[in-house]
C-alpha cells in the first residue's frame, strides 16, 4: 500500500468504532465534530503533502519489503544522509501546522521506527517479544498507520514511595494473562489525539509494580478501550477568529481499560521493571524522539519570531530598545536550538545494532532550554501586544453594521483594521486562549517534569576529563 492520501486517511479513522467520550456525550461521527474536525482535516493536509508528486522525493522512500513509497519518518537512518533527510521531512510537516502539533504523525511513526530499531535489546529475555515491534513497525510503515500513545499513570499521589492499595486497579495493570494474551485494566492519562488515530502505543516502566510493566500496541477501537476527553479548547470553526484551535486542537484524553485483551502478538514484553526501564533508556527512543521534537520547536519558534515581528511593524515599536531586546531572546533562543540539532546531527554515530543515532547530549541540553523559553516567548507576545489583545472584534463583528467603525477606529499604521485584527487574533489564541495556554504547559511538560530532565542532563554527562584538567592544574 505504501503511504496514504488525507481521504484515505480519514476514512480508516471513520470506519473505526473508538469510544470516545466528550462532555458527557459518547461521540458518533467524530470527524463532523466540531472538536475534532479541524484537527483531523489538518492531518489529512499532511498526508497529503506526502502524495504530492512535487514531495515524494523529500517526503518518501523505497520499501525494503514492497518496493513502494513510504514515509520518510519509518526511515531507519544508517548515514548522516538519512538523518538529515529525516529532519528535512519533519520540517516539511512542522511547517504546515506552524509546529502547534505535537502529536503530527512522524512523532509516533518515529517512536514505532526506534522501539524497532532497539528490538534486539530485548532477545532472549523472559516474557519478551522483539519479533513483535518488528512486525507491528513493517505493518506500520507498509500501512502508514497513525499512532497515540500513553505512558503516563494516574497522579493519584506523586510521593516517590506511594504503593497503590486499591482494590479495584487505578493505574492500568496485568490483572490475567490466559492463551489468548494479557488483560488490562486501569487508566492511563494524556493520550493527545487519543481516539483520533489508527492505534495506540501503551508502555509502562513503573518503579514498584511488575504487572504495570508492559508495553503494547492495539488497534484504537479494541473492545473496553475508552478515551475520556477534557474540554475542548476549539473556540470556534472560524479560521479568522480562532486561527490556530480550528485547524490544530489536538484534544488530550484519559485511557481506560476495562477488562482490554491485548492479543499476545500485540505484546512486546511484560512484566518485569528492570527489562521496562532498561529498554526505555537504552534503546533509541529517546535520541530519536528527542531530534523529532526539537525539530518542531524550532519551526514553533521560528513562527513565533516572524508574529512578534509582524505585530512590531503593525504598530510600528520597532524603533524602542525593550522591543529589540525582547525580540533579541527570541533569536538567541531559536539559534541555539538551531545549533544544538546541528550538533546532535554532526555527532551522530553508529550504534551496536548498525543504525545512525544522533548525539543525545545536544539534544538533552535543547530539552532543558525549550521548556524554560516558550513560556518567555508567549509573554513577550503578550508585551507586545500590550492592551491590543484584550478588546479583539469577531469576525462577524466587521461583517456587521458597526463595522464601519471598527474601520475606522482599529486600523494600524501599514495594516487596515480588519489585516490588524487577524495578526493581534492570532497572537491571542497562540498565547491567551485555552488553546494557547495549553500549548504553554504542553511544552513545559512535553518530556516530563523539568527537574527531573535536569537531573538527567547533570548524571549522564561525561565530567570526568573536565574534572581531570582541575587536578593537573593543582599538580
Amino acid at each position: 500500500m505504501g503511504v496514504v492520501n488525507g481521504k484515505t486517511f480519514l476514512e480508516r479513522i471513520n470506519r473505526l468504532n473508538t469510544e470516545v467520550w466528550l462532555d458527557g456525550e459518547k461521540i458518533e461521527n467524530i470527524s463532523d465534530h466540531l472538536a475534532f474536525k479541524g484537527i483531523l482535516q489538518s492531518k489529512a493536509s499532511l498526508y497529503d503533502l506526502q502524495c504530492d508528486p512535487n514531495f515524494k522525493v523529500e517526503m518518501t522512500f523505497s520499501s525494503p519489503l514492497s518496493g513502494e513509497s513510504v514515509g520518510v519518518s519509518y526511515l531507519q537512518p544508517k548515514t548522516k544522509e538519512d538523518l538529515l533527510k529525516r529532519r528535512k521531512m519533519m520540517e516539511r510537516w512542522a511547517k504546515e501546522t506552524a509546529g502547534m502539533m505535537g502529536r503530527s504523525p512522524d512523532y509516533l511513526n518515529t517512536v514505532i521506527m526506534s522501539f524497532a530499531s532497539s528490538a534486539s535489546l530485548l532477545k532472549e529475555s523472559e516474557n519478551c517479544f522483539p519479533d513483535h515491534i518488528q512486525s507491528l513497525y513493517e505493518t506500520a510503515r507498509e500501512k502508514d498507520l497513525s499512532f497515540t500513545h500513553t505512558f503516563i499513570t494516574p497522579q493519584v499521589n506523586r510521593s516517590s514511595l506511594y504503593l497503590e492499595y486499591s482494590n479495584e486497579p487505578i493505574a492500568a495493570k496485568i490483572i490475567e494473562k490466559n492463551n489468548k494474551g494479557l488483560i488490562i485494566k486501569g487508566a492511563r492519562l494524556l493520550a493527545t489525539q487519543g481516539g483520533l488515530t489508527d492505534e495506540l502505543l501503551v508502555f509502562g516502566a513503573p518503579k514498584f509494580d511488575p504487572e504495570e510493566a508492559f508495553a503494547f500496541a492495539i488497534p484504537s477501537d479494541t473492545k473496553g478501550v475508552k478515551f475520556l476527553c477534557r474540554e475542548s479548547f476549539v473556540g470556534g470553526d472560524s479560521t479568522i477568529d480562532y486561527p490556530l484551535s480550528s485547524r490544530f486542537e489536538e484534544m488530550d484524553s484519559i485511557v481506560v481499560f476495562d477488562h482490554v485483551l491485548v492479543p499476545w502478538e500485540r505484546v512486546f514484553f511484560y512484566g518485569d521493571i528492570r527489562i521496562a526501564n532498561m529498554f526505555l533508556t537504552k534503546s533509541s527512543f529517546n535520541p530519536f524522539a528527542y531530534h523529532q521534537v526539537i525539530t518542531r520547536q524550532i519551526v514553533k519558534t521560528e513562527f513565533i519570531l516572524g508574529l512578534a515581528e509582524t505585530m512590531i511593524n503593525t504598530i510600528d515599536v520597532g524603533e524602542y530598545q525593550h522591543i529589540q531586546e525582547k525580540m533579541a531572546e527570541i533569536i538567541i533562543g531559536l539559534e541555539t536550538m538551531k545549533a544544538l540539532l546541528e550538533k546532535s546531527e554532526n555527532d551522530a554515530t553508529v550504534n551496536e545494532q548498525g543504525w545512525m543515532i544522533p548525539s543525545s547530549t545536544p539534544l538533552q541540553v535543547a530539552s532543558n532550554i525549550f521548556p524554560k523559553i516558550y513560556p518567555r516567548f508567549s509573554e513577550i507576545i503578550q508585551l507586545i501586544g500590550a492592551s491590543g489583545l484584550v478588546s479583539l472584534p469577531t469576525e462577524k463583528m466587521f461583517l456587521s453594521e458597526v463595522g464601519k467603525d471598527l474601520n475606522q477606529y482599529l486600523q494600524a499604521t501599514c495594516k487596515s483594521a480588519d489585516e490588524r485584527n487577524k495578526i493581534f487574533r492570532l497572537a491571542w489564541d497562540l498565547t491567551m486562549s485555552s488553546f494557547g495556554t495549553r500549548q504553554t504547559q504542553y511544552e513545559r511538560y512535553f518530556f516530563g517534569d523539568p527537574v527531573r530532565l535536569s537531573g538527567f542532563l547533570y548524571n549522564n554527562y561525561l565530567k570526568d576529563s573536565y574534572i581531570e584538567r582541575i587536578n593537573e592544574f593543582l599538580r
